[in-house]
């Protein structure tokens, strides 16, 4: 029987983003269906395979954005957007593949959903592009969204306190925003999307958070205060409102969380 180590590693190092979304999505069912041995006997790839395209820049160099108006600058929105969910791909099966021995059988149930969302999420969007006259890869895409993994890779707790519990919940502060962004233009098949991704993050939030709060008590951390110290520790960037509180609350992420650390 294949390992869930080993069927994690194969989603990590599919650089074809087609390929990956079956895989991904095969082996969230196969572990769902008892086909996956829960053992962890592979090593994660600190870095994933990628595909020839889109080409990666530094954050510097990415062009800027117009508000969504034209296909063109509403596609370019898109194709940022769905960088951002096959990137997070593999963030869900890094997670599970590198962390998942350190946690109960209910850890790798969560995060491979989560796993098999957010390929789901890559391939509307994608769907949607070529729609508009475009496809994933047609434009340059944000190189720093590994970052936080990569500087996360030894530490299961700072991992769940950076990727889901702030990159994720800011996904969370700008959907709405955006959504309102493509009705406005009347692009309400793109603004469908995006609320069904909005409705799916506030989950994969809440796995974040809950699996933090867990880890931490079983340390006899105080959640809110250890988050703290892991964000300003590993992630290079800062929080600034204006804040989802709604949602975040959804999500479990009170404001004893962010606002300490928004406020400094």
């Amino acid at each position: 029987m294949t390992t869930l180590g080993e069927a994690c590693k194969l989603v990590l190092e599919t650089p074809d983003p087609q390929t990956k979304v079956m895989r991904a999505r095969s082996v969230a069912r196969d572990w769902r269906l008892g086909r996956l041995e829960h053992r962890f006997d592979a090593a994660m790839p600190d870095f994933p395979a990628r595909p020839a395209r889109p080409e990666l820049l530094a954050p510097r160099f990415m062009p800027k954005r117009r508000k969504a108006g034209s296909d063109a600058t509403r596609a370019a929105l898109l194709h940022a957007l769905a960088h951002i969910e096959f990137v997070a791909i593999d963030l869900a099966f890094d997670l599970v593949g590198r962390f998942g021995d350190q946690f109960p059988l209910e850890f790798a149930d969560d995060w491979l959903r989560v796993g098999a969302d957010e390929a789901m999420h890559f391939a509307l969007l994608d769907r949607r592009l070529r729609q508009l006259g475009s496809e994933y890869g047609a434009m340059p895409a944000h190189d720093g969204l590994w970052e936080s993994a990569y500087e996360t890779r030894h530490d299961a707790l700072a991992r769940l306190a950076v990727v889901p519990m702030v990159l994720e919940a800011r996904g969370l502060d700008v959907t709405p925003a955006t959504v309102a962004r493509f009705e406005s233009v009347g692009d309400s098949a793109s603004a469908r999307i995006l609320n069904r991704i909005y409705t799916d993050e506030i989950r994969h939030v809440l796995a974040g958070t809950t699996w933090f709060q867990s880890a931490c008590r079983k340390q006899q951390f105080i959640p809110e205060k250890h988050w703290k110290t892991l964000v300003e520790r590993h992630f290079r960037g800062q929080l600034k409102p204006p804040f989802n509180d709604s949602a975040r609350s959804k999500a479990g992420l009170t404001r004893d969380y962010y606002l300490q650390v928004a406020l400094g």
